[in-house]
């Protein structure tokens, strides 16, 4: 292989991959220096001349002319004068000989290892590349075509065909995937796997709701309102605290839009996520009562040291506070970071019993658990349905049964007495 085929075909590809010429360049003098330390141990003295558009390649190897005698004689960078001779029969001791250095000298195979390595380097650079681009990318969304989709994992391919992927745990739970499907995610973090960028990509991450809202709500893209927190059960719910700088723009309205504009394109995307967008206080007791919507809470007790607070409710306001599944208290909780007990407003009834009463029959964690979704009495537990209590609580349908039975048991003698 001559030394114009190497760099046609080394420039070719480079050019495919979008390698710009001084890298392409400087990738060809590395490897073509590096066969050349390979051969005579320095490439101290000599010259490297490219012309990449014409594929022309020299290599100049310098030395000066020493008498044959001279102790010199062996150093890299001097040539005896009989040998020198041979070159230019009238060359003098002193002067310079400026030899050049045919590619085929090296021998086939370092030809051949060099083309190997040229292609190597581009690759490589090809990777770093990829891994610097979406580095600066992360928390930033981006598209990709779905090409792939496995149990574990979904494969995107973005519009330079490069490979993203979304985890199970990053993909929203109500996600469909069909190839060919364009999916929209955010950036949640780039790792090096094996020598290869791995670019993983989330639908569940707050920072995709975070960038959703920026997209769609001009006034947080130009800074005049700011997402405090957001916190989402992905799918599910969601809440968002958001701040206005404006004192005549309302945060809520705006993140909203005129009939819910625009915030309904962002529930679409999130699979129909239920959204509340709060307006942020540094008034705790409010922000409470505002992460708690739409229950509407009759009073509350601050814990500051413990990040604890007591909220109490009208009965028919706790299911409202514990939302499905518990989502609207979890999501409040994370909300304001501090942990929400849900308490039914205390109401006089001489034949109800408080749980406390029960310490010696149940266990504390169990009434602890009871009190939790908002029932701190006999009657208020046995107003809910078995089933509901599984779904509401942390405990097993052996541990409800037998506190049920309890519950009755004790009334019922209050009733007979």
């Amino acid at each position: 292989m001559n030394s114009s085929v190497l760099i046609e075909s080394f420039a070719e590809f480079a050019k495919f991959k979008n390698i710009d010429r001084p890298t392409m360049m400087r990738i060809l003098e590395d490897v073509f220096r590096t066969m050349i330390r390979k051969k005579w141990g320095t490439d101290e003295n000599f010259d490297i001349i490219l012309n990449v558009e014409k594929g022309d390649l020299e290599i100049w190897r310098n030395r000066e002319i020493v008498d044959d005698n001279s102790e010199d004689i062996w150093d890299h960078d001097k040539i005896a004068l009989s040998d020198a001779q041979k070159i230019e029969p009238d060359f003098e001791v002193g002067e310079e000989v400026s030899e050049e250095i045919q590619l085929e000298d090296f021998g086939r195979r370092a030809v051949l290892t060099a083309r190997q390595t040229l292609i190597q380097r581009i690759k490589d650079m090809e990777k770093e590349l990829l891994f610097q681009k979406y580095k600066d990318l992360v928390g930033e969304i981006i598209s990709g075509e779905v090409y792939q989709v496995w149990n574990r994992e979904v494969l995107l391919l973005d519009q330079d065909e490069n490979e993203l992927l979304i985890p199970k745990n990053e993909q929203i739970p109500k996600d469909r995937y069909r190839k060919g499907d364009v999916v929209r995610a955010v950036v949640q973090r780039v790792e090096i796997v094996n020598g290869n960028p791995k670019i993983i990509l989330s639908r569940t991450s707050p920072a995709f709701l975070e960038r959703l809202f920026e997209n769609e709500v001009p006034e947080i893209f130009d800074g005049l309102i700011a997402i405090k927190k957001i916190v989402r059960e992905p799918g599910e719910r969601a809440k968002v605290a958001v701040e206005s700088f404006d004192d005549r723009i309302d945060p809520v309205g705006a993140c909203v839009g005129m009939k819910g504009s625009r915030i309904h394109s962002i529930v679409r995307e999130l699979e129909n996520e239920n959204i509340d967008v709060i307006n942020y206080t540094d008034n705790l007791e409010l922000y409470i009562q505002r992460a708690l919507s739409p229950a509407k809470i009759t009073s509350m007790k601050i814990d500051q040291e413990n990040k604890r607070v007591s909220v109490f409710l009208k009965p028919d306001q706790v299911s409202l506070a514990i939302g499905k599944g518990g989502q609207n208290i979890k999501l409040a909780s994370r909300l304001v970071d501090m942990e929400i007990d849900v308490f039914r407003e205390s109401e006089v009834y001489e034949e109800d019993i408080s749980l406390e009463e029960f310490t010696d029959e149940i266990e504390d964690w169990v009434i602890a658990e009871l009190r939790r979704i908002g029932l701190d009495t006999a009657k208020s537990v046995l107003a809910v349905t078995k089933e509901d209590l599984l779904r509401r609580t942390e405990l097993e349908e052996e541990t409800i049964d037998d506190v049920l039975a309890i519950l009755r048991e004790e009334l019922e003698e209050e009733d007979n007495q």
